[in-house]
């Protein structure tokens, strides 16, 4: 996914938020409709954030790109093999060490 359809899809979610409509708060619904309505900006709020937090790491990659650092962990310096850059492009460390930093 690219950065605009990461852009975009964060739009057309926010716009599908239950509590985005007006009419939200003169609505006296009953309480399933409101339980519904909650459940729905919660997913929606839930998406939105773990899709802002991919925009940004790939916001970043790109950033690093034009600096000349991308594929380069960002701790120690080594080189992030290609094999982890195709499946993770935004990865910022190498395996081992990400291992390392997650224990």
């Amino acid at each position: 996914m690219d950065l605009t359809n990461l852009q975009k899809t964060i739009e057309v979610l926010e716009e599908q938020d239950p509590f985005k409509d007006p009419e939200h708060v003169l609505d006296n619904a009953a309480i399933d409709t409101d339980v519904r309505e909650q459940l729905g900006h919660d997913t929606v709020e839930a998406e939105v954030k773990a899709l802002s937090q991919k925009l940004e790491k790939v916001e970043n990659a790109l950033r690093k790109m034009e600096a000349g650092t991308y594929g380069v962990d960002e701790q120690t310096g080594d080189p992030i093999p290609f094999e982890r850059l195709e499946v993770v492009p935004e990865a910022r460390h190498t395996v081992a060490n990400q291992e390392r930093l997650v224990k």
